[in-house]
């Protein structure tokens, strides 16, 4: 039996294994596909603390496994398809086995919001992608479209500009949401024609992206935009389908919990993007996983396990 098991291997579950770890803990992490999560996805990153150059997410996500690993953390890659959280002994069903965990950590992050438009499903993987660095390079010197008007957006939009001539961005209101460092970056960068009050209705190609029909949401006009890539980053959706009626979850489906990342089961934690929070971002995720690990340990102790 472990002492912590942590579900998902993005920053968080890499901090906690790490604190974790380092406290003498028996710590298993469980990560399905490639360590980072969402991390992994981005191309730049210059907001993580410690770095005065930027740094790519994957080799953040490396470097957090390196050291999450030098202290004795597990990494398993395996799928966990039930938990048994209820009970003392906490159950973790993989694909290939049962383990047991004195506590558990809950850090499976979040998943791109779709946009449910007809095209959507059957041109994704031909045109339609939810990561602009993952997949920006298929896609020099075409025209493309980012839908959104966060952060990500803003950035999916700039980075987009290295490889195509023209990036519209499709925005629903009459302003973005963007931080002001990046929206200044979008007007003054000549490749970026930004749509207003504008939505995605429909995706059209047989076979790839050939162009997408806007919808103004103030003029219900409508038109097409000739555009060989889709590029979706309208928010994330919380990965709880795992959880749902095992832990207490808010209305938008995100694990609540209390300020030490303490669910409404005792010895049960939840970190990162996961959880209801105010701010979703590399370093807060980090956070969570470091308090989330303290308080797993503290548990054990107190318990005298």
């Amino acid at each position: 039996m472990y002492d912590v098991v942590i579900v998902g291997g993005g920053p968080a579950g890499f901090t906690a294994a790490l604190y974790a770890a380092r406290a003498k803990l028996d710590t298993l992490l469980i990560e399905k596909m490639v360590s980072g999560g969402q991390m992994a996805t981005t191309y730049v990153m210059e907001n993580y603390p410690g770095f005065a150059e930027p740094i790519s997410g994957p080799d953040l996500a490396l470097r957090m496994e390196k050291q999450a690993r030098r202290f004795g953390a597990q990494v398993l890659n395996d799928t966990v398809v039930d938990l048994q959280l209820d009970k003392v002994k906490k159950e973790i069903k993989t694909t290939k086995d049962i383990l047991y965990s004195k506590t558990v950590i809950l850090c499976m992050g979040a998943k791109p919001r779709e946009l449910g438009c007809p095209g959507e499903k059957e041109l994704k993987g031909s045109g339609v992608s939810y990561c602009a660095t993952c997949d920006g390079a298929f896609f020099k010197d075409r025209i493309v479209a980012v839908v959104g008007g966060g952060d990500t957006a803003a950035e999916d939009a700039l980075y987009l500009t290295r490889f195509c001539p023209k990036v519209y961005l499709i925005h629903r209101r009459d302003s973005l949401r963007a931080t002001k460092v990046l929206q200044e970056a979008v007007f003054s960068n000549d490749k970026i024609e930004v749509v207003w009050d504008s939505v995605v209705e429909e995706i059209h190609g047989r076979f790839d992206v050939e162009g997408i029909k806007v919808k103004n949401v103030k003029t219900d006009e409508s038109r097409k935009i000739e555009a060989e890539g889709v590029f979706v980053a309208i928010g994330v959706v919380p990965n709880t389908e795992l959880v749902k009626g095992k832990v207490e979850l808010n209305q938008a489906g995100y694990i609540i919990t209390d300020d030490s990342m303490q669910t409404n089961i005792f010895g049960v934690y939840a970190a990162g993007d996961i959880r209801e929070k105010v701010l979703r971002q590399v370093i807060t995720a980090a956070s969570d996983g470091a308090v989330a690990a303290y308080m797993a340990e503290r548990y054990i102790v107190e318990n005298r396990w």
